[in-house]
Formats: structure tokens, C-alpha cells, sequence
């Protein structure tokens, strides 16, 4: 039985079900079972939770790209989504307070002369990111001298980073991190270049109501200790739950 009023529920799933568009590009949140094939990972527990707290059903809409997941929620092709807070995305979209922080950053060969991330942007550097991911965003806003190349999703950055022999892959630490290590004679700059504030977001003409509806249940969590429990039980590390609006 839904906790939540009548008219916000048909708000959210018009059709009787609760749509929500997942990005398998950010594998903090997201991931696929390499067994099973199943979606799960955080962003899809608080999905299941948001349709159990409106009483409806869940049909995950899966993406292999940030862009792609924010274009199906502003074309009212999915209810709900979970993304990267960025003005650019704000049209047509009404987002939360973020749930979790993620950090950015750059990852470099061993032999590079880049020691820290002020040193990137200059003239000559090519600097490779997800396209159309948060950190594609950022860096178009933020370089001014640098080269930005793009890669299909997040997850190849690395791999078009050594194929195509640029000087700098960025993209969610943990990704690059892993990378690293799969690959080796890779390093990752010290600190991180931005904060990603991860939200989730609903179509704007669901209306103000829904919107504030589901401002609330990311409030609550927080507050409830859910978005801890979700980082915990799915071995994530390096991110951290948001603080209260």
C-alpha cells in the first residue's frame, strides 16, 4: 500500500509502474552481475525502495552512459533517474539535494610529467573523459587550454585513454583506480579535481509536489541511515553520503 498521496503516485507512475532510468556508466552506483546479468548497486536499491514507498512496481531502464540516462528521464521515457547535479542538465529536469559525493580524478602514465592536477590544463595536454558523463561537463566549463578528447562511456576512458594515447584519463577515482591496477604503468594524480554531487531527478512537469516528494525520501535516506547501509553492503569506498539539505 502506498504511504504517499494518490495524486503523486500517479504523478510519478502514470502507468502503474515506477520507471527508473539506470546509468551502468558510474560503477559506484551502479553495476551488472557478470554471472546473472542483474542490475543492482545503490542507485537500484533506492530505486526499489522509492517504488515500495509509492506502493507500484519497478521496471529498471538501462543505460551504458550518463547522457543517454538523462536524456530518456527529460524525454518522460523513465519516472525517475539518478544523476550527476550540473546546471547543464537542470532544463527539463528537477532534482534532489544529492544522496552521495564522488570524487574526480585524473590518472596519468607512470613516465608523465604531470605531478598534480593544476599541471593538466595547458596547451598540448589532450585530457580524455566519458562523453557527455558529469566530468565531460565540468572539464568543457573548466579547461582552457587543454584538449578534451571523449570516449564512449566512463567505463572506456582508460582503454581509448592508452589507445589513443592521450596524457590524461578523468573520470570517478575508483574506476581509474581499478584500471590502474588491471593495466599497470598508470598512476592517479594526488586529490581529486572536482566533487560529483550524485541526486536523483524526476521529469519537471511531474510538478512541484513530486518533485518535493522525492526531495523528501532522499532526505529521509540519509537521515535513516539507508545510503550508508547501501555504500556498505555493496563494497563501495571513496564515496560518502551526502549531508542533509
Amino acid at each position: 500500500m502506498s504511504l504517499i498521496d494518490p495524486a503523486i503516485v500517479a504523478a510519478f507512475a502514470p502507468r502503474g509502474v515506477l520507471r527508473a532510468s539506470i546509468n551502468l556508466g558510474n560503477p559506484i552506483l551502479t553495476n551488472r552481475h557478470p554471472d546473472t546479468g542483474e542490475v543492482g548497486g545503490v542507485s537500484v536499491d533506492l530505486a526499489r525502495a522509492f517504488a515500495q514507498k509509492l506502493g507500484v512496481g519497478i521496471e529498471l531502464v538501462v543505460f551504458d552512459a550518463a547522457g543517454k540516462s538523462v536524456a530518456a528521464v527529460k524525454a518522460e521515457e523513465a519516472d525517475i533517474g539518478f544523476f550527476a547535479i550540473d546546471p547543464l542538465r537542470g532544463e527539463g529536469i528537477r532534482f534532489t539535494a544529492p544522496y552521495v559525493l564522488i570524487e574526480g580524478a585524473y590518472l596519468v602514465r607512470d613516465a608523465s610529467p604531470l605531478q598534480s592536477n593544476d599541471e593538466v590544463d595547458r596547451a598540448g595536454t589532450r585530457v580524455m573523459v566519458g562523453k557527455g558523463s558529469a566530468y565531460d561537463l565540468y572539464l568543457t566549463r573548466e579547461l582552457k587550454a587543454a584538449t578534451i578528447e571523449r570516449a564512449p562511456t566512463s567505463p572506456a576512458v582508460v582503454d581509448s585513454f592508452i589507445a589513443e594515447g592521450a596524457d590524461v584519463a578523468a573520470g570517478v577515482k575508483q574506476q581509474l583506480q581499478a584500471d590502474a591496477a588491471r593495466i599497470g604503468g598508470l598512476r592517479l594524480l594526488p586529490g581529486r579535481f572536482m566533487v560529483i554531487q550524485q541526486a536523483m531527478g524526476t521529469p519537471a512537469s511531474r510538478g512541484e509536489a513530486a518533485a518535493a516528494a522525492l526531495a523528501a525520501f532522499v532526505e529521509e535516506a540519509k537521515a535513516s541511515g539507508f545510503v550508508a547501509e547501501a555504500l556498505a553492503r555493496h563494497g563501495i569506498e571513496g564515496a560518502s553520503v551526502a549531508p542533509a539539505a
